[in-house]
Formats: structure tokens, C-alpha cells, sequence
């Protein structure tokens, strides 16, 4: 009479406890693995005729394979041998001599003594693929597998339904987008800079933004001036190749709010951006990634890098205070406390010894603190007695050359102020034509500072002669009030216009 329960070896259990279900179970158990074999020895001794079973040379010869194991252990489980022994050998009276078997003799025969040992595993190959088992194995067994073979192997599954992280070889060809410098731009790296020049045809249309455009601005670095940055208020920075094909080479959504400002680093590498989530972030333009992120603890409006130190930058908006912060520290150094409910805008003059702030501050009579003068290192007020007309100032601009800066003003012109102690304004010098209406309408110079450029509620962008504050031409840009002109810093007559529905066009 034959019997075989074939049991399977999912986890790993001590052998000890093995043992006891043996014991306790009802039919004879042929376990797979370093037990599997040594019962088959075990039974082969047992049941040939020829030979005799003797406990102590098996419990010789375990405690020989097991000897860097506890004394205690091995002793407990030489007596649990000792006793399954026993036991197997009344099974094997009750059953009848099986030493005819002619398979039984052939697996104790292919089995050499040292595979019997406990603490050798038997099964071969990686035991994932049924194909790829032991042919001796018994059908319908499946091998051991060791936990921590299984845990490795659950770790390196890859699940083809999910998409796969960034490969460091892509990631290099994208940066290698962002780095090369255009060929459009290539030419006019070695030139020296022309006279300005005013875009009168559209080059490209740019969508993609959600919601209005705040700004839009081009590297200041020559050989990556084709990049072109734009904030929106749909919580999202993008950057742009500006100059050829008008691809969005990056998104960045590292912010929970409306992104209010946003500017390039002098070094061309960096972003800072400033938020209505509160938040200011300096942002690598390759990765993407954050490098410092700075809770003002109120909506940010504007921010501004220091000229001579870029790693110090200001903070204003929907507060009465202005926060000076050092990226490298992460921890505010400086802060200028004014009785005014928001600031509009920030401008460091030339050296960065003093900065403007423009607020929504209008008394009845005067236009008292709309434009204040700071002092950067001792945060006292040098003047708030600059802009004495009752319009709010939305923008300010620098002028690249002279000692100057204007001022964007609710009163549908620009004003012109010296950026010298006690910082008149030239009365004689407006520049009208276009229409504020109360959006935060940018204005910016050329790079040789002869050219003034502005936005439009209309829609349209203008550009001035900043000398004679005569309009030169006007641009039907954009159906939406548009909000910011960026004067391309090497490419002549090419502008970037940014307008509250989302748009972004490129002329040249």
C-alpha cells in the first residue's frame, strides 16, 4: 500500500515546528526542500532491507552539519528527531517493507550525503518559472523559495500599467534643450548692441496658461536670452523658447496659489517666484526642483533680488511690511514697516543702497506714501513725499543708463522720477496714450534705455522715445487688457506681450 501527501513550503517556518505537525498529522508528509530529501534518505534507510537504521550515527551527523547552532536547540531538537524516528519506524512495520521501490532507491542514490543536510537548499534555478524547475521535483510541488529572495524579487516587479519615472538619459536631453543657445540669437552674441528697434508683426502666439499672465520676462543671460519666463494666476510658471520654435520647454507648479511675480536670477539659472499661497520659492530652471521656499505670511504681490547680493531678495503685498530675505540662511534679515495696507510693487535703484515701494496708500488731499524711498541697511524711510498726485503707481521701471526710474500710475500716463536723493519728479515728462484702468499694467525700458514700452487696458502695447516722450507706435496686440511688454535683450525690435486671458505673443 502507497501513500503520498505532497505538502507545499510557502514560508519559512523553523523546522521544529515542522516536526510537531508531522507528529500530529494522520498520513506520512514528503516535504520539498533540504527536509524533503533528508526523509526520503531517512526512509530509504529505514525501509531497506539491508540495512539498518541507527539514531545515533543521523544524530551525528546533524550535529556536525549544525554546529555553529545553540546547544540548547540542537538538543531539543535531537530529541524531536529521535522520537519522529521512532515513529517513522513503526509507520514503516504497520505499511510493510518498501524496500522494493525501485524510484525510492533511485532518489536515495542520486542524492549525494552532503544535499541532506538541513541547511542546504535544494531547489535550482530562480523558483519563479515553472518551466525552469528541477525535473526531479514531484509534479504539483512547488519549491522553496527563500523571503528574502521573494522580497527582492517583489521590489524589482515592475508594474507595466504605471508610468515610468524620469530615465537620467532623458533628463540630460531636456536640460541639453534648455542649455543650447538658439540659433536665432547665436549671431548677435559678438555683436555689439544695436540701436533699439520697434516690433511691428506677430512671430509666434504662445497658449497653454489657464488664467491671466502677470508678467513675462527674457533670460538676462546673452547665450539663453531665447528663453522667455510668464507667471499666471493659474498657480503655474512656465518657461518658453521665446526665440524659434515657441515650445514650453518647462512647467513648474510648485505653488498652491495665483503666481504674482516672477524674475530670472543674473545668473540665469534660477527663478524666484512670489505667490498668493504666501510662499516665495527660488526654483532651478533645469530640474524644476525648489531650492528654498520662504513663508511671508501673506499674499506676495512682488519680489525683487538685490543687485549686488542675488541671494538677498525683498518681499512685499498684502501687508504693511516689506520682508528682506537671505536664500542662504533661509531666514529673514530685514524688515520695513510702513502704515499702508499693501505693496504694489518693488524697485532696488542703482547699488542697491536704497529701493521704492509703491502701495494703494491715497489720502483724500494728496497721494501721501503712494511711492516710498528705504534705506536697505538701516530700513528708515529716506522719503514718502516723492508722488504727491492721488493715483496709485501699479509698476516701476529703471532706466538702464541715466539716473532715473518712472512709475506706472493709475492716471493713464507714466511719470518720471530721479533715482538721486530727494527723488523729484519731472513734471515736464509724461508719457500718455494708454489706458491703466486700474490692472497692473508693466512698463519696462530697452536695453540701451531710448525705447520706453508699456502695456494697455485696451489691449495694445506702446512704445515711447523716452527722450521726447513721444509715441513711436502702437501695437493691436491682444483682445484682453494687456498686462506686461518685455523688450528682447539682444534680438532688435523683438518683444514678448503677455494679456489677462492667457495669451502670449512674440513680435518682431
Amino acid at each position: 500500500m502507497k501513500m503520498s501527501s505532497l505538502v507545499a513550503y510557502e514560508d519559512s517556518e523553523s523546522e521544529g515546528e515542522s516536526l510537531d505537525q508531522a507528529e500530529d498529522g494522520a498520513s506520512l508528509s514528503v516535504q520539498t526542500g533540504p527536509r524533503d530529501q533528508n526523509q526520503v534518505r531517512e526512509d530509504s534507510k529505514e525501509t531497506a532491507s539491508a540495512q539498518s537504521f541507527t539514531p545515533d550515527q543521523t544524530l551525528l551527523e546533524y550535529h556536525g552539519s549544525t554546529s555553529g547552532r545553540s546547544s540548547s536547540s540542537l538538543q531539543s531538537r535531537s530529541d524531536r528527531e529521535v522520537k519522529y524516528c521512532s515513529r517513522r519506524s513503526a509507520q514503516s512495520e504497520h505499511f510493510g517493507d518498501t524496500a522494493a521501490s525501485p524510484s525510492l532507491h533511485a532518489t536515495q542514490e542520486k542524492i549525494p550525503p552532503w544535499q541532506s543536510l538541513p541547511h542546504m537548499p535544494q531547489s535550482s534555478g530562480d523558483g519563479l518559472n515553472p518551466a525552469k524547475r528541477h525535473h526531479s521535483l514531484p509534479s504539483g510541488v512547488r519549491p522553496y523559495i527563500p523571503k528574502r529572495q521573494r522580497l527582492a524579487t517583489s521590489v524589482g516587479t515592475v508594474d507595466p500599467t504605471c508610468p515610468a519615472g524620469p530615465v537620467p538619459g532623458r533628463l540630460s536631453r531636456e536640460n541639453q534643450i534648455l542649455s543650447d543657445v538658439s540659433a536665432r540669437v547665436k549671431p548677435y552674441l559678438a555683436r555689439k548692441l544695436d540701436a533699439a528697434g520697434i516690433p511691428r508683426k506677430l512671430l509666434m502666439s504662445l497658449g497653454g496658461h489657464q488664467g491671466p499672465v502677470n508678467t513675462v520676462q527674457w533670460c538676462p543671460v546673452p547665450h539663453r536670452s531665447h528663453l522667455l519666463l510668464s507667471a499666471s494666476m493659474d498657480k503655474t510658471f512656465k518657461v518658453w523658447d521665446g526665440a524659434e520654435s515657441g515650445q514650453c520647454l518647462r512647467v513648474y507648479t510648485c505653488h498652491s496659489g495665483a503666481v504674482r511675480d516672477a524674475c530670472w536670477t543674473p545668473c540665469g539659472r534660477h527663478l524666484l517666484t512670489g505667490s498668493f499661497d504666501n510662499t516665495s520659492v527660488i526654483t532651478d530652471v533645469e530640474t524644476g526642483q525648489h531650492i528654498v521656499r520662504l513663508d511671508n505670511e501673506f499674499k506676495v504681490m512682488c519680489a525683487a533680488l538685490h543687485p549686488s547680493s542675488p541671494d538677498v531678495f525683498l518681499c512685499g503685498g498684502h501687508s504693511s511690511v516689506v520682508k528682506a530675505w537671505d536664500a542662504r540662511s533661509r531666514k529673514m534679515v530685514k524688515m520695513y514697516k510702513a502704515g499702508i495696507q499693501q505693496t504694489l510693487d518693488i524697485l532696488f535703484l542703482r547699488g542697491g543702497v536704497d529701493f521704492i515701494t509703491s502701495s494703494d496708500c491715497v489720502s483724500r488731499d494728496s497721494a501721501d506714501r503712494t511711492l516710498i524711498a528705504w534705506d536697505f541697511q538701516t530700513t528708515a524711510k529716506v522719503s514718502n513725499q516723492i508722488y504727491q498726485e492721488r493715483y496709485t503707481c501699479p509698476s516701476l521701471a529703471l532706466h538702464p543708463l541715466e539716473d532715473s526710474f518712472v512709475a506706472q500710475t493709475n492716471g493713464d500716463y507714466m511719470a518720471v522720477f530721479s533715482s538721486q536723493r530727494p527723488y523729484r519728479m519731472n513734471k515736464r515728462r509724461r508719457y500718455e496714450g494708454h489706458k491703466v484702468e486700474g490692472y497692473a499694467v508693466k512698463s519696462e525700458f530697452s536695453p540701451d534705455g531710448t525705447i520706453l514700452a508699456s502695456g494697455s487696458a485696451t489691449g495694445s502695447a506702446h512704445f515711447y522715445d523716452y527722450h521726447n516722450t513721444r509715441m513711436l507706435h502702437a501695437v493691436h496686440a491682444h483682445r484682453q487688457p494687456c498686462l506686461c511688454v518685455a523688450q528682447h535683450p539682444i534680438l532688435p525690435a523683438t518683444a514678448a506681450t503677455c494679456d489677462w486671458a492667457g495669451e502670449i505673443k512674440v513680435w518682431h
